[in-house]
């Protein structure tokens, strides 16, 4: 995805100065809280109804409308009230990445060559004025997000429904999309113009939400959206900073598996300094006690402080999220041209002080594959160019001799000048020190965070050597591969991520081919394949997948914490 939207702001955070509050004495170091088994605390009662759930956030929930979110898996705080055909496994770990039904009995039925997928409404749908979901409400839903006042939400259905790509929405063009057939109140069918096997990932996304006519209220209808889930909005002040939810008495928990929905009440509140609210969480004093946060993670400053509290190190919860950091080359710039120049860069680099850079590695680990390290993405484990924990000066030397330059070369690294600890300076300087010692002088151009972004984004600006991240849109090389290899995804107009502007005949072909595919462990198959084939060209540096750490209240239960969102799941959380 571009720049990280609701699920991969979780971004390692800058080191927080703030003394957290103190329970207990002396623990060699953080604890995972019991994420991985769904469950916060040793020997607690097991989770139960009631309560009120705080939410403390720093951004605030903004754009509260299903068309302009942009999330995967129906999002954290907004799957509580907008239900979508399908959805994430809301199960700890790697079993979370799976698909599955949430309106819709299944997650798609494709046509042979998976151009159409068809969906059955499961029984007993309504919304929270007690009116039954229909398929002709998810059809309408997903048009009003081709509203241009209702922009933000993910592209993907521009691009592959049929007639999507010209389509202005229900506002402009009542008649709606030809493409998207709704043959009687439970059944949608979707036409697609190429294969697409991933489509029910895309389905997950809160543009599949069901919104019905009547009450669409246009842009302002995100001031009291309808609900599908097992919470309805209540309040929304100040355009998200705090939201409160409630429980819709028509969510039927028979039709829906996946929320469990124990809290009476939801309160989010947002707009919170990152610092506040870890001090908040740790101190654990009246409502923060059952409190949580869906976008404040833990820096290093910080988990220092924690690992010597026992109590807090248990309230810890520690995920992966599908997130790469890496050094970027274009190779229409020199002398980046030269693939012997970007193979030494490769060689030089010095993974161990990077991951130091990026808080160490209780939040980062090191990478060597532009696909993140989990296998419902399709990773393949390579190395082409082993340099080893600390670099390999002496190869990168060598290769500089064969490419030209004996006596080394100068070269600029573009970076963000945002404390974000994945394209920062303290990255951009990690990399300099290991390249100086392989005798590769690079200056820095540090650029604040709107400007760099539209450099490294920019076919005709772009510089040939910048720091970049990728996250997935959802879990599988689909998102993470194509956007930046597929050569027909350049864009000269607009925002490129191709940024090695590679169009290569060969790989555009196995992305359709592997488009194709429905079963999606054979796709992941073929995705780590072509990760690795393309990582023989040495057009970026793979150098860091981050960690989440986020404290919760002493009172929160049942932390599940998934490898789709690397983070919490509200829509499981207990407070009693």
């Amino acid at each position: 995805m571009r720049q990280p939207s609701v699920i991969s702001r979780r971004v390692a955070t800058a080191a927080v100065s703030v003394v957290l509050a103190s329970g207990t004495a002396a623990c060699a170091g953080p604890e995972d809280a019991g994420a991985e088994s769904g469950t916060s605390g040793k020997g607690s009662a097991g989770p139960q109804k009631g309560g009120t759930l705080t939410v403390l956030n720093a951004e605030a929930q903004t754009d509260f409308d299903p068309a302009r979110l942009y999330t995967s898996g129906g999002g954290n705080v907004p799957s509580l009230v907008f239900r979508t055909l399908t959805t994430r496994n809301r199960e700890a770990g790697a079993a979370g990445t799976q698909v599955v039904p949430d309106l819709a009995t299944d997650i798609g039925r494709p046509n042979k060559d998976a151009t159409e997928w068809t969906y059955t409404l499961k029984d007993g749908l309504k919304f929270e004025d007690g009116t039954p979901i229909t398929s002709a409400d998810v059809k309408y839903g997903i048009e009003r997000s081709f509203a241009a006042e209702l922009s933000g939400g993910a592209p993907y259905l521009r691009d592959w429904l049929v007639g999507g790509d010209t389509y202005q929405g229900p506002y402009k063009d009542p008649e709606g999309l030809a493409s998207i057939v709704t043959p009687d109140p439970k059944t949608i069918v979707f036409k697609l113009r190429k294969p697409e096997g991933e489509f029910p990932f895309v389905a997950t996304q809160t543009q599949f939400a069901p919104v019905p006519k009547a009450k669409d209220k246009g842009a302002k209808y995100e001031e009291h959206p309808v609900s599908s889930g097992p919470y309805k909005v209540v309040s929304n002040e100040n355009d998200g900073e705090r939201l409160v939810l409630e429980r819709n008495e028509h969510w039927d928990p028979k039709t829906d598996e996946e929320r469990k929905a124990y809290p009476d009440r939801i309160d989010v509140r947002s707009g919170l300094d990152e610092a506040v609210i870890n001090q908040r969480l740790a101190t654990s004093s009246g409502a923060d006690a059952a409190a949580v946060t869906t976008d404040t993670n833990l820096g290093p400053a910080e988990l220092a402080q924690i690992g010597s509290d026992k109590a807090l190190a248990a309230r810890v919860g520690t995920g992966h999220f599908g997130f790469t950091n890496y050094i970027a080359f274009n190779p229409k710039v020199k002398p980046f041209d030269n693939p012997k120049v970007r193979q030494a860069i490769a060689y030089a680099v010095n993974r161990t002080s990077v991951v130091n850079a990026a808080g160490g590695s209780a939040l980062a680990e090191p990478a060597t594959t532009f696909l993140p390290e989990q296998k419902a993405f399709g990773f393949t484990p390579y190395d082409h160019f082993p340099a080893g924990r600390t670099g390999n000066p002496e190869k990168a030397e060598q290769l500089l001799e064969e490419a030209g330059f004996p006596n080394g070369l100068t070269v600029t690294l573009l970076h963000s000048t945002a404390q974000n600890r994945t394209t920062s300076p303290e990255i951009a300087t990690a990399v300099q020190e290991a390249l100086g010692k392989a005798g590769i002088t690079v200056k820095l151009d540090g650029q604040e965070p709107n400007s760099f972004n539209e450099k490294r984004w920019s076919v005709k600006d772009a510089p040939g050597f910048f720091l970049s991240r990728w996250g997935a849109d959802w879990p599988a090389g689909g998102p993470f591969l194509a956007p930046i290899f597929d050569g027909r995804q350049i864009v000269t107009n607009g925002s490129n991520y191709n940024h090695a502007q590679l169009n290569d005949p060969a790989v555009n072909k196995e992305i359709d081919e592997i488009n194709k595919l429905t079963d999606l462990k054979a796709a992941a198959a073929r995705w780590g394949a072509l990760d690795k084939k393309i990582g023989e060209q040495a057009l970026d540096v793979p150098l860091f997948h981050p960690v989440y750490k986020r404290l919760v209240g002493k009172d929160v239960k049942n932390v599940v914490i998934s490898d789709w969102t690397g983070v919490l799941d509200v829509s499981q959380v207990a407070v009693k």
